[in-house]
């Protein structure tokens, strides 16, 4: 059974989720809602307690002021508060792509309230020897976005990130939905500069617990990349999980148990 709670932050509602019994384990993502990691946290839900949320801006989070910034930093601060919410002094968090940022910065911030964090393919871009192109890159998205809609630029992004769009479904015709709109502008506007340049405190990292991880079949994403370099800095050995980057997706039951393994052993 899944259990919907909200919990109210300075400048925003959060909303998340609650299933399953067992040691707190909690799911992070960003832009991703917790919709998204639905098949992931039931297939965990055995063993733990599993709560997602959606992320500030986001789904079911509304904020009071569309123009603020979402930044890993303060998303970190946003999971504290649903850890204070849950009564819990610490926690399992397995981060994914942005999500996997939020949780780098909230060991960073917050180091005793993070027993072990997963950081699945968090894209710091500033830690490739490419960042100056990967930077221009990505000011190009927003600027795309900005001049020729929200299809042309997550074509871009598409394309940066290194996925293969020879079976991408083409956008749909006609003009895009407000709620795509919004959460295009969300995302290009005021989430993904911060996420894309966050810089690790690597010190903090090497004493706490952090785990790499990487898909299987990402070796052309630049995730990729980010991930090997950050696993570099750490002194560690990325783990592999099935898939790619959004692995979780399409073989939820087999990467849940590498996370499990990868939790137990922790």
């Amino acid at each position: 059974m899944t259990t919907l709670h909200t919990v109210d932050v300075p400048g925003a509602r959060l909303h998340y989720e609650v299933r399953g019994a067992g040691p707190l384990l909690l799911i992070v993502g960003a832009p991703m809602p917790a919709v998204e990691f639905a098949a992931l946290a039931d297939a965990l839900a055995g063993a733990h307690t599993v709560v997602t949320h959606d992320p500030r801006g986001v789904e079911n989070s509304p904020i009071d002021d569309p123009e603020q910034d979402s930044t890993p930093e303060l998303r970190a601060d946003d999971v504290v508060a649903v850890l204070d919410a849950l009564g819990a002094e610490s926690a399992d968090v397995f981060g994914s792509s942005g999500g996997a940022v939020t949780g780098l910065a909230l060991v960073a911030r917050h180091p005793r309230r993070v027993r072990t964090l997963v950081a699945h393919e968090p894209p710091l871009l500033d830690l490739l020897p490419d960042a100056a192109q990967q930077r221009a890159a990505v000011d190009d998205m927003i600027a795309t976005f900005h001049r020729e809609g929200p299809g042309a630029a997550w074509m871009k992004f598409m394309i940066a990130a290194g996925f293969d769009l020879g079976d991408a479904p083409a956008p749909p015709p006609g003009e895009p939905s407000a709620k795509d709109l919004a959460s295009s502008a969300r995302f290009f506007d005021h989430e993904i500069r911060g996420t894309t340049r966050y810089q690790p405190d690597i010190a903090a990292l090497t004493s706490g617990h952090v785990i790499v991880g990487l898909g299987a079949t990402s070796g052309n994403l630049v995730t990729y990349r980010t991930s090997t370099e950050l696993a570099k800095l750490l002194g560690t050995t990325p783990v592999e999980f099935p898939g790619d980057h959004g692995g979780f997706i399409g073989q939820p039951a087999e990467f849940a148990e590498v996370l499990e393994k990868v939790l137990a052993g922790s």
